[in-house]
């Protein structure tokens, strides 16, 4: 019996270790979410008093009003196309990170993480700055005779500003998947005749997957829950899951709207991860 103690507390001191971390969750995501799910089914008064009475007005309302389901269209379109353009801008920048060596990594390393210690408001007001009609990249255009653009309060601005947000998320997530990646391979295929562009398409890329499926689900589940840069660099003119679960709790103060809203915002996240969890065992 003494021999077989050890093994039989191996699993009862699994069990206490992640008790803690089970009741965090707990308290501060699963009891919320529950109770924003019930609120969901109760029915707001116009004063926004909650009533005791129980309805499914709340999702049914959100299948009647067209405005919904083109908001749930519009904001997962526009997290895709996010989502896209971090990868396109994040991927040279990784790979070069993941090649370099010495001083050179640690000083890109640092430039990259670099934007994590400020603040989204602050990186917003930025890009404010810069895509004003009288901004950097207006001046530059109007320098090089070409017209001005209208890069602020739309759909443009606001991919623009969350795409470099998200940036450092997603150039972490890839370096993450290249330690899978082995130079050597890279050698081999080129031994064997391929080019650098077929030995990327076949090596590289390949070896990645991981690592951008993981930087894509991040960015499209921070993109689709973001709320203060579109709210700022769309200028009121954008409207996404987030900036109208925002308008119904706080302007409205339609409470069980909001909370409708919100539930809608997780089940699209678990799809994402579903799509995700698939994707990976292929």
């Amino acid at each position: 019996m003494s021999a077989g103690a050890p093994g039989a507390r191996g699993p009862m001191l699994a069990v206490a270790l992640l008790i803690p971390i089970f009741a965090v969750n707990a308290l501060v995501f699963f009891w919320p979410t529950f109770n924003l799910f019930k609120m969901s089914f109760i029915r707001g008064e116009a004063t926004g008093a909650l009533t005791d009475e129980t309805t499914l007005a709340n999702w049914t309302g959100l299948f009647r009003d067209s405005f919904y389901s083109e908001l749930l269209v519009s904001s997962v379109t526009i997290s895709l196309v996010i989502t896209a353009l971090t990868l396109v801008l994040s991927y040279p920048i990784a790979l070069y990170l993941h090649r370099a060596r010495g001083l050179r990594r640690t000083v890109l390393l640092v430039l990259v993480i670099s934007p994590l210690l400020t603040s989204a408001v602050v990186r917003t007001y930025g890009w404010i700055a810069i895509l004003s009609d009288g901004g950097l990249v207006n001046s530059l255009l109007k320098a090089l005779g070409l017209p001005a653009q209208r890069l602020i309060f739309n759909t443009q601005g606001v991919v623009l500003g969350l795409a470099e947000i998200l940036m450092p998320y997603m150039i972490l997530a890839l370096l993450a998947g290249f330690g899978r990646l082995d130079a050597r391979l890279e050698e081999a295929a080129a031994t064997l005749g391929a080019r650098p562009r077929q030995a990327f398409w076949r090596v590289v890329l390949p070896l990645s997957l991981p690592g951008v499926m993981l930087g894509c689900l991040l960015c499209f589940v921070l993109a689709v829950s973001s709320f203060i840069t579109p709210k700022l660099l769309g200028g009121g003119r954008v409207f996404l899951l987030a900036t109208e679960i925002y308008d119904q709790a706080i302007v409205t103060l339609n409470w069980p709207l909001a909370a409708t809203l919100s539930m809608v915002v997780l089940i699209v996240f678990g799809l994402a991860l579903a799509l995700y969890a698939r994707a990976a065992r292929l």
